[in-house]
């Protein structure tokens, strides 16, 4: 994802509104997102579907490797064989 242009990247939402097909064609092609502003603040970013897919991954990874450090630091571990003898024992 390029850096964030604030003249192409941030619209507010009449210019979106009058545009749309233009807007998501442009998301979609570009994977760049989209902030849309009303009364001059954000009110929402348009992502294309595969940056949002991106998106949703990480986070799910990201909290997975904070589960797994978290079970570190709090002694919930398993050594080599306590792991083959419980996947040993769910197996039947």
């Amino acid at each position: 994802m390029r850096a964030m242009s604030i003249s192409k990247d941030i619209i507010p939402i009449g210019q979106f509104k009058t545009g749309l097909s233009r807007w998501f064609k442009n998301v979609r092609e570009s994977g760049q997102p989209l902030v849309i502003t009303q009364n001059g603040k954000p009110a929402g970013v348009l992502l294309s579907p595969a940056e949002y897919d991106d998106l949703v991954y990480k986070k799910a990874f990201l909290e997975s490797v904070q589960r797994g450090i978290a079970d570190a630091d709090s002694g919930r571990l398993f050594d080599t064989l306590e792991v083959k003898a419980e996947i040993k024992k769910r197996k039947k």
